[in-house]
């Protein structure tokens, strides 16, 4: 198969329209239909139930929709990755959520700065779950992700830090003198409800608590008595006096990892990672870690 009749097919699978995919396309519909009809000849599957009134996926064909996302992911990665490696003065790009692991990441910069043969590191500041994508397809070297959030599959990692997440709460409110809550006790506050972040494809889910982009909004909006929400520990460094945390017992725990692509053989990278181990503690008694400083 070419990249050409991956695109073509994702589009129409997409849409589910061959006049919209062939507009977004830029071309004209019948070489379009055409060309999904030669592809699935060479498969020798139906990829799309036709009507007169609709298209739909197969299940052969909503097999291929994803390996076709990852294979044009991979192209697209691969591109990128050798534009970068013969820049004029290489680097590496790091993509972390914004606001997460400030701490650990000012330290993990300045040793890796130290080291011999350091490279300028292109810090990205991204929204929730971006830097995942950004890591896939290319627009970044590593980036620092935060398990059970963030899915790590397909990826290389390093644990760098484990902690417990903590309830946010207004400074003053009845919950803000207990030694823990539970996750059933965070639900039941319906005069704080927690917040809605955006899905990765856009949009929010629906629900009752306020639309928010970063901690920043959230912390705010927590502070008025808008909200409540359930964070890593380390994030309590960004708090002020308007604003309580009360461990959340059973809450899972929250590991920031640094991720690479398995396939990358860039010494950058390589020693970007080994700095990054190198200054992780050691677990304490109870398994966890409580990471390369607050933040």
């Amino acid at each position: 198969m070419e990249t050409r009749e991956l695109r073509y097919f994702v589009a129409v699978a997409e849409e589910l329209h061959f006049g919209r995919a062939a507009q977004r396309l830029g071309m004209a519909q019948p070489p379009l239909s055409r060309a999904i009809r030669q592809l699935e000849r060479r498969l020798g599957a139906d990829l799309l139930h036709r009507t007169a009134r609709a298209v739909a996926l197969t299940e052969a064909g909503s097999v291929l929709l994803r390996e076709a996302r990852a294979a044009l992911d991979a192209v697209e990665a691969a591109e990128r990755r050798t534009r970068r490696a013969a820049a004029a003065s290489p680097g590496v790009v790091l993509a972390t959520k914004a606001g997460a692991a400030r701490g650990l990441l000012a330290k993990l910069l300045d040793a890796y700065a130290a080291e011999p043969g350091a490279v300028a590191v292109e810090v990205v500041l991204c929204g929730p779950g971006e830097q995942e994508g950004m890591l896939r397809d290319g627009r970044a070297d590593v980036a620092l992700l935060q398990r059970p959030f963030d899915t790590t599959a397909g990826l290389d990692t390093e644990d760098l830090r484990t902690e417990r997440q903590v309830l946010v709460l207004p400074a003053g409110h009845p919950l803000a003198d207990r030694s823990h809550v539970s996750t059933a006790e965070v639900t039941a506050l319906t005069d704080l409800p927690l917040p809605r972040w955006p899905r990765r494809g856009g949009g929010y889910p629906d629900g009752p608590g306020p639309q928010v982009r970063d901690h920043t909004q959230l912390f705010q909006l927590i502070a008025l008595g808008r909200a409540c929400a359930v964070v890593p520990e380390s994030l309590r460094a960004q708090l002020g006096d308007d604003h309580a945390t009360v461990p959340v017992r059973d809450a899972p725990a929250v590991t920031t990892v640094i991720a690479w692509p398995p396939h990358s053989r860039s010494k950058a990278v390589a020693d970007l990672v080994r700095t990054a181990t190198r200054l992780r503690p050691p677990a304490g008694a109870d398994g966890r870690t409580t990471g390369l400083g607050t933040g």
